[in-house]
């Protein structure tokens, strides 16, 4: 995993990244199958497969790739923790195990000091086409990739959407608040702890168990459609409002199995990642606007604004994480600038 790219070819990496960048296979098997004008890859998700995301993104742009390739190019998924969980699917996918991946900057803090910014800054954001054009027209993404590529790694925004927090049991101030154990990632760790909430990591395999039995009173994974897909709204009944953050997550590739590839796979293959994040980020919108709808029609779930005082900590919380965020690299700093910028063309006050 610390294994650096090969100057040489780092540009053409960066170059790639920002058209679109992907994977390939580990490299004791590139050459057999490129030669034979079939490529497999292992594709690891960071989503279950009952999750919506799984065939919504993941089985349905490998099934574009291989209907545009004739074929030629495919991808064997597997579902969350068949290979790895979350966390460590970098690993595996930097490592050639699997040759790509689907995953969350938010795992990836100890590799890129931009990871936040590419995840999405809690209480800044509050659309999912801000969130796009903070990823693909500001920078982000590209920043993010360019420091992945040290680890032999290429990073590619899958779609943004909104990550909201799903509760046990309702709230009505920020006492109530500081009882809740919740589950979290990234930056939304320290996010809900400075609110006051206690916060921690569950794998997703492991979140409804860990729902269910009390081990957490509430948790985000993605808003509605994740709640819904996922059935956390049978044991969390309160959904909450606004949402705690405009999220992206990520597409992951093998440095070696992008560039081994033929000129011509590889362009399918940046061409899809490129239509398939705008289309999807959009098809989003509308999957959680019904996902909410059904959740409250048919499931009794309650929508439910976060009370003022706890909404002030998260105000103060999230310019504290900014500026600690910022303080990371000069990349850092840059980002946080940029974001900092288009907050203010958006009339979004910071605390």
């Amino acid at each position: 995993m610390t294994q650096d790219i090969n100057p040489s070819r780092r540009a053409w990496l960066r170059g790639a990244a920002g058209a679109g960048a992907v994977t390939l296979a580990a490299p004791a098997l590139i050459g057999p199958a490129i030669a034979a004008g079939e490529v497999e890859w292992r594709v690891q998700a960071v989503w279950p497969k009952a999750s919506s995301s799984f065939e919504g993104s993941l089985g349905k742009l490998a099934s574009m790739l291989e209907e545009r390739t004739d074929g030629r190019f495919r991808w064997q998924l597997f579902g969350a923790g068949e290979l790895a969980k979350g966390p460590e699917i970098f690993n595996i996918v930097s490592r050639g195990v699997a040759q790509a991946g689907t995953s969350s900057a938010s795992y990836m803090a100890d590799v890129s000091s931009v990871s936040a910014f590419a995840y999405g800054i809690p209480g800044t954001l509050q659309d999912f086409w801000q969130q796009s054009h903070l990823q693909k027209n500001l920078g982000i993404e590209a920043m993010m990739s360019a420091e992945t590529e040290k680890h032999g790694v290429i990073y590619k925004a899958e779609k943004s959407y909104p990550t909201e927090l799903i509760l046990k049991n309702p709230i009505s101030s920020v006492e109530d608040f500081s009882r809740l154990k919740l589950r979290a990632s990234g930056a939304l760790l320290d996010y809900l702890a400075a609110a006051g909430a206690s916060p921690s990591f569950v794998p997703t395999s492991e979140l409804y168990q860990a729902l269910s039995t009390g081990v957490v009173d509430g948790a985000h994974y993605g808003a509605a459609v994740g709640a819904k897909t996922l059935s956390l709204w049978e044991v969390c009944k309160f959904h909450m409002k606004p949402a705690l953050a405009f999220s992206s997550d990520a597409w992951i590739f093998n440095a070696d199995a992008m560039e081994a590839l033929p000129e011509d796979l590889r362009l399918h293959l940046t061409a899809l990642l490129e239509e398939r994040y705008y289309a999807r980020t959009t098809e989003y919108q509308l999957l959680e606007t019904l996902a909410i709808k059904d959740g409250i029609e048919t499931q009794g779930v309650t929508v439910q604004q976060f009370p003022d005082d706890v909404l002030a900590r998260m105000a103060t919380a999230s310019a504290q994480i900014l500026a600690k965020e910022a303080e990371r690299s000069e990349a850092a700093a840059t980002a946080a600038d940029r974001l900092s910028e288009f907050m203010s063309q958006l009339g979004i006050a910071r605390a």
